[in-house]
């Protein structure tokens, strides 16, 4: 320590500031009332700093004092932490984990789900990315991810997946976009002067691929769902939509499905997916098995 202050001083001065007193903390730390009052005596002769006033019934910080345990606060639990990733490393835990959530997947229970894993694993850092169509898969397949939440192809030998739940794909419009009634036998031939707005895929040097596309008709791209929304209900476009994610709208009339005879829509196994024969540490392992314990209790699948 700088100019011979020990942690055990900081310890010491920190749970006499805590606890209220010498003796409480010395009761906290286990050790002997003296040893702590000695301590923190050295801490201040050491700094030049009174930082106790000890003329009162009971101590009190300071000025000095106030300040200072402010810092010694941040630096002792920083100490903490990396005892914690120190610990970690040891035993073999990683330090780190890379999720990719992929675009259909619902973010706020997802999120949820992801929080909750984590508030459990406090020494290993969470990198979430978001992308769509295939950008997930690239990522995986780079290396880059050590779990996706997206769909796959299953008959993929190099994953492996835990189905987790389906979304129905639903083709809307604004009620005010069409100039020509609503019916089940909308046709392509129909959509095609009006704009569809369509994810954008955010795969960096795959191939681009598009899902539903209507040849020949004007699109727009935007990133994810929620943007796909709005713009939709704006009256800017067409598109498919997640069912549980325009639930609400449709039965409000926000939104009107033109599904039908040449527009069906579809639907989506959504995973939890990962490279089978990448190494899983043992952080990774049970944040695997986690989601799928816990992912189909409450993530909100098309039934």
């Amino acid at each position: 320590m700088i100019d011979g202050v020990t942690i055990h001083q900081l310890q010491c001065f920190d749970a006499v500031v805590t606890e209220g007193g010498f003796q409480a903390a010395a009761d906290k730390l286990m050790r002997a009332q003296p040893s702590v009052s000695s301590a923190v005596k050295n801490l201040e002769q050491q700094l030049r700093l009174k930082l106790l006033d000890r003329s009162g019934y009971r101590v009190a910080l300071t000025d000095e004092g106030r300040s200072f345990h402010a810092r010694t606060r941040v630096f002792l639990h920083d100490l903490e932490a990396l005892r914690n990733h120190a610990s970690q490393l040891a035993m073999g835990e990683e330090s780190e984990l890379h999720v990719v959530v992929g675009d259909l997947w619902p973010l706020p229970e997802t999120l949820g789900l992801l929080r909750t894993f984590f508030d459990g694993c406090p020494a290993t850092q969470l990198h979430l990315h978001f992308e769509a169509i295939s950008g997930p898969w690239e990522r995986l397949f780079d290396g880059e991810a050590d779990l996706v939440l997206h769909h796959i192809d299953k008959a993929d030998p190099r994953l492996e997946y835990i189905d987790l739940f389906a979304v129905k794909l639903v083709p809307v419009v604004a009620p005010s976009f069409l100039k020509f009634p609503i019916s089940r036998d909308v046709t392509p031939e129909q959509m095609r002067d009006y704009v569809q707005c369509v994810i954008r895929d955010s795969a960096r040097h795959s191939p681009p691929r598009d899902y539903y596309l209507l040849e020949g008709a004007r699109s727009w791209t935007v990133s994810d769902q929620l943007m796909k929304r709005e713009l939709i209900l704006q009256g800017m476009g067409w598109g498919h939509m997640p069912r549980y994610l325009i639930e609400e709208d449709l039965r409000e009339g926000r939104l009107l499905a033109i599904t039908g005879q040449h527009f069906k829509g579809g639907q989506i196994d959504l995973v939890a997916a990962r490279r089978r024969q990448a190494p899983h540490g043992p952080i990774a392992n049970r944040l695997w098995q986690f989601v799928g314990e816990r992912a189909r209790s409450f993530l909100p699948g098309d039934k």
